[in-house]
């Protein structure tokens, strides 16, 4: 018991001498920590403040000057989308001047949209690769669309692998077979019959009620006497 009652004192005795040197550290250094405290304060402020008043203002900005940007796109007027008609920004002055905000990066996957359909590849390519995006719909469309500018410079193999790129992302019904019968008809033009054979089945097992799964048999049929298999 003696023994139980000594060993409480001695801990209680190094608590206490803990507190003290704690208590001693902040009064040696208690403007360092008022001025790190004021640093802190001022910068989860200023942080506040800029996203709430700048951050937010821009992205209203930006989001009224897109409307138009993206107006043209729907009509297929890929050049005043990209460029603007004097009245209204275009995808790449939204870009350089509301480069933070969210219908900024927006605006890239646009401008290579366009850029694609203008057949300047490589540039769609460089607008699609800057975009960032976790939507179900618009993540594998940008990076199928990589596929399509790929194929269209001759680089095969890195289509091939953007197509699977669009393919492993989350499946939907919309997009999914499309970029599944890219990769499909592109393994069959490489002589890859086997693993053409094996996606035009996918097709048709996972998405029949689909365009692409409707049809698959027939391109089930073609890849097997082209392949022998």
């Amino acid at each position: 018991m003696v023994k139980k009652n000594s060993q409480q004192a001695d801990n209680l005795q190094e608590l206490e001498s803990a507190l003290t040197r704690t208590e001693q550290f902040i009064e040696d250094n208690q403007k360092t920590i008022l001025y790190a405290v004021g640093v802190i304060v001022i910068v989860v402020g200023g942080f506040l403040g800029f996203n709430k008043f700048y951050l937010q203002t821009k992205e209203s900005e930006a989001e009224s000057q897109m409307f138009m940007a993206v107006n043209y796109f729907d009509k297929d007027s890929f050049n005043l989308a990209i460029n603007g008609d004097g009245n209204y920004l275009g995808l790449l002055d939204i870009i350089d001047d509301y480069g933070i905000t969210k219908k900024a990066n927006l605006a890239k996957y646009y401008a290579g949209m366009s850029y694609l359909h203008l057949g300047e590849y490589e540039t769609a390519l460089n607008y699609l690769n800057k975009f960032k995006t976790k939507d179900l719909l618009l993540a594998p469309v940008a990076e199928g669309s990589k596929g399509d500018a790929y194929l269209e410079i001759g680089d095969a193999d890195n289509a091939l692998k953007q197509y699977k790129k669009a393919i492993a992302l989350p499946e939907n019904e919309l997009t999914t077979p499309i970029f599944m019968m890219k990769a499909a008809n592109l393994l069959e033009s490489m002589e890859k019959f086997q693993e053409a054979c094996t996606m035009y089945e996918n097709i048709k097992t996972k998405y029949p009620s689909s365009e692409e799964g409707i049809n698959a048999d027939r391109y089930i049929a073609r890849v097997k006497v082209k392949g022998n298999l």
